[in-house]
């Protein structure tokens, strides 16, 4: 029959609470083993940081007033550091920048230029007809009348032609054109395209980018050099004023790159009868800096649609453009020397038109019309000068050249001459002055100054926040493990032939020896038979 012993063993306190440090040990050796360690504290970072002060102003120990000083002594640093390091980002914002010139090597040819002139009288008085003066009416300041006396009225006229009329009674160069040399050759009427501008019919030489003339040297006689008459006999007389009226005689000019139209009412100079005008020429070749140190506009630019009827993008084609759109809205047409395929305006509301033009544009970069200068810009910068002619030797010998009088030749001839200066260019090129590497050199220099840092010490600090942030979520974010109880007493029900398997007693012998260490006292009964009862249970 198989019996059941219960046992009840009760252990003293104070033989569990070594048991228990000894699993609290474990516990937290495994924990280092399995896990990442605490975050260093405060005082530990400090004492290992590249950071100068931060080692003596956060050791461990008492505050004192030694660590006071070294406390105050980094702030006032760290400040100052700050204050200068918000200094330099406000001057690297603002996007200063320089103008960089730099003269280049002469070369054995130049380009020349395009020339382009325009005679500031529009009409020729002769050129007229009755119905040209009709229709030109509001333009002109003359009277309409015909030749038998009408009344204006009364008149019945076809539909003026614009560009018609501005060919058939603008002045013609074949006979302003006294003479004309380019580089020491002969040129003609021919050598010229016309083209129109707001002083109507105009000539441009060398006007084709695709075989532009070269100069192979510089100085007077190496360039262009024409004589032309004016004709102020053909100017319009002023019956009333208008704001196309004219005082002045002689011609407009202005010397421009072959890729950009000609914007003479603008960008051109006078030049007048009775002198030689003497026009220096140098290339400029300007190089402008992009968004955000500049305005310009890149090659690579596509947010600025191609300009219709124009290769190239100009400060000039642009400003076209825009006149032509502010006269297309007001007028539903378009002027002569605008670009495209519209209907021309009729000259009675022509000159209502130039003016809306130049109201609507205001010549202001912020007004309704932006154009931004090109990026990369080719100008030609001038120098000029003049003499009076004819002396009076000439005079004579013009007269009669040209069948002349002496005074129509002072009244009315002029020469002018365009050269370069010297075959070499200028480059000018807008520079950022203040980039952003000089900004981080002058960012270290502050930071090694004042708090002996680097970009590594910035590091060190961030990992330092990083660990102490992720050591806090985490221990936020783990769920709160039931604490294990440890009972100072138990019951354990064992089998009588588990007993004898597991008995730490190996024989009777050993457990009458060594009864002072058992864990029960032995009950072996001397007398009973081996094998018994009791010699089972001894320990």
């Amino acid at each position: 029959m198989p019996i059941e012993i219960v046992c009840k063993i009760k252990f003293a306190e104070e033989d569990a609470k070594p048991k228990e440090k000894e699993a609290g040990d474990e516990q937290s050796l495994l924990g280092a083993a399995q896990g990442p360690a605490a975050p260093r504290d405060l005082a530990t970072f400090a004492s290992t940081s590249t950071l100068h002060g931060l080692g003596r102003a956060c050791a461990p120990g008492p505050h004192g007033l030694r660590r006071t000083l070294w406390a105050l002594a980094l702030l006032t640093s760290v400040a100052a550091f700050l204050y200068q390091a918000a200094s330099l980002a406000r001057g690297y914002l603002t996007r200063p920048h320089l103008v960089a010139v730099d003269p280049a090597a002469p070369a054995p040819v130049a380009g020349f230029p395009a020339v382009t002139l325009c005679n500031i009288n529009r009409f020729r008085h002769s050129a007229l007809s009755d119905a040209d003066i009709f229709h030109l009416a509001n333009l002109t300041g003359l009277p309409p009348k015909d030749r038998d006396g009408h009344r204006a009225a009364g008149l019945r006229y076809p539909e003026p032609d614009m560009v018609d009329i501005l060919n058939r009674t603008g002045h013609q160069l074949a006979d302003m054109l006294k003479s004309c040399n380019f580089s020491g050759h002969h040129c003609s009427a021919s050598n010229f395209s016309v083209v129109y501008t707001r002083y109507g019919k105009c000539y441009t030489f060398n006007a084709d980018p695709q075989s532009s003339l070269p100069s192979r040297a510089g100085g007077m006689g190496s360039g262009l050099e024409i004589m032309l008459d004016i004709q102020q006999e053909e100017y319009l007389p002023i019956w009333r004023e208008t704001n196309e009226t004219s005082f002045e005689a002689g011609i407009r000019v202005q010397i421009h790159s072959q890729e950009e139209p000609p914007y003479i009412h603008q960008l051109g100079f006078g030049v007048s009868p009775g002198f030689q005008t003497f026009v220096s020429c140098q290339e400029q070749r300007l190089t402008y800096l992009p968004q955000p140190w500049g305005n310009c506009r890149a090659e690579s630019e596509l947010r600025e649609p191609e300009l219709q009827g124009y290769s190239a993008y100009s400060v000039s084609a642009c400003r076209l453009r825009c006149e032509k759109e502010a006269v297309l809205q007001r007028c539903h047409c378009r002027m002569v020397h605008m670009p495209g395929n519209e209907t021309i305006c009729p000259p009675n509301i022509y000159i209502e038109c130039a003016d809306h033009t130049l109201d609507s544009l205001g010549g202001s970069a912020e007004g309704p019309c932006f154009c931004p200068t090109p990026c990369n810009l080719t100008r030609y910068g001038k120098e000029i000068s003049m003499v009076k002619i004819p002396n009076r030797g000439s005079a004579r010998y013009l007269a009669r050249k040209y069948n002349r009088n002496e005074t129509y030749i002072r009244e009315n001839f002029l020469v002018l001459d365009v050269f370069f200066e010297a075959l070499t260019s200028e480059a000018m090129e807008q520079r950022a002055a203040y980039g952003l590497s000089a900004l981080l050199g002058d960012l270290g220099g502050q930071m090694g100054l004042f708090i002996g840092a680097s970009i590594l010490t910035l590091l060190e600090i961030l990992d330092y926040i990083y660990e102490v942030s992720w050591d806090r979520l985490k221990r936020v974010w783990r769920r709160p493990k039931t604490p294990l109880r440890t009972s100072t007493g138990g019951i354990s029900t064992l089998g009588l032939q588990e007993l004898k398997e597991q008995s730490p007693c190996p024989s009777r012998g050993r457990a009458e020896g060594g009864g002072a260490s058992s864990l029960l006292p032995n009950h072996h009964h001397p007398h009973g038979p081996p094998g018994s009862l009791f010699e089972d249970f001894a320990c």
